[in-house]
């Protein structure tokens, strides 16, 4: 008896040595990610190949730690920004962000009903294409009372589908030698959640940047709306309606910057600060993409926010190539 106690005793030793080289390695690696080291590309790709590895030790406090993490990044983007150019690249998206959020809940209903998806599950991944990702589906769940694998389902769906667009965005942007204007406001309206938009445009330029950020937090706005027809459709009472109010810190760092004299000052490195944060973020969502998560999505799942994405991606493209 003594030596099988001595045996589940340094059993229990060993588990609990390997979790804490666990959590090390996942920390060395985090510390890596705020180096100049590491892009939010290779950021997101070194995310899930850990996801794969070794799996995320903080698993439960992700969602928590990603959201805060890029609401602070978005915030001090804004540090970097003039309110006259921001409120000029607000106006240019406001209608490609009308037209393309209509359209593409208008599909996304079409194709649940093609691909007879469960319909609580088919609404959230089109809301995600349509506003900004996991965002808006965090914001919708509760107005229309969908349940935890629901929204498991519609957001490792985007997260899978924003991880590719991460990669393939400044690709083809390149070889169709977009502008900075060009790229960003494309990037805003056509990749889903505002984390993988950023670090799409990050990639590709300052200018860019600044205009993805600015398009798609004002497309972000639209999340009000939504949700209070999505509750009203759903005919869900007693619900809540989350706004971002991230977005107005947003609005007010642009503020300070374009008129004190001091955040002009401080606001480079701000920036830098946030850009670091923005690579931080990706990393955990990268972790949080384990093979449970991808094989639960399903493939009716990603094949209809593949279609909606396409479906938004390409035309906004075409037009912004050869329109604006």
């Amino acid at each position: 008896m003594y030596k099988k106690g001595n045996l589940t005793m340094r059993y229990k030793h060993i588990l609990n040595k390997k979790i804490s080289i666990r959590e090390i390695i996942f920390t060395l690696l985090l510390i890596l990610c705020l180096t100049p080291i590491i892009s939010a590309p290779l950021a997101l790709l070194l995310g899930i190949i850990v996801a794969q590895w070794i799996g995320h030790p903080f698993l439960a406090v992700n969602h928590r730690a990603t959201q805060m993490l890029l609401q602070f990044s978005v915030v001090g983007l804004g540090f970097g920004m003039h309110i006259n150019s921001a409120v000029q690249t607000g106006k240019e998206g406001f209608w490609l962000s009308v037209i393309s959020i209509i359209g593409t809940l208008s599909l996304g209903y079409v194709l649940a009903k093609l691909l007879k998806l469960e319909k609580m599950t088919a609404y959230l991944i089109t809301v995600g294409t349509a506003i900004c990702g996991g965002s808006a589906i965090a914001a919708v769940s509760p107005t229309v009372k969908a349940n935890e694998k629901q929204i498991s389902v519609a957001l490792g769906t985007i997260f899978v589908l924003n991880a590719a667009a991460l990669f393939v965005f400044p690709v083809i942007g390149s070889v169709l030698d977009l502008s900075q204007t060009q790229f960003g406001l494309w990037c805003a309206v056509a990749i889903q959640d505002t984390s993988s938009v950023v670090g799409a445009a990050s990639k590709y330029g300052t200018e860019a940047l600044q205009v993805a950020t600015t398009v798609k937090l004002t497309r972000a706005l639209w999340i009000i709306p939504i949700s209070l027809l999505s509750a009203l459709a759903f005919k869900a009472k007693g619900t809540s309606i989350r706004i971002p109010y991230f977005i107005g810190l947003f609005v007010l760092a642009i503020i300070l910057n374009s008129y004190i004299p001091f955040f002009r000052g401080v606001g480079i490195y701000v920036v830098q600060i946030a850009k670091a944060g923005l690579t931080l973020t990706l990393f955990l969502i990268g972790a949080s993409l384990s093979r449970d998560v991808l094989l639960s999505v399903g493939y009716k799942a990603i094949l209809q926010g593949l279609v909606l994405w396409l479906s938004l991606a390409v035309p906004v493209l075409l037009y912004i190539y050869f329109y604006l």
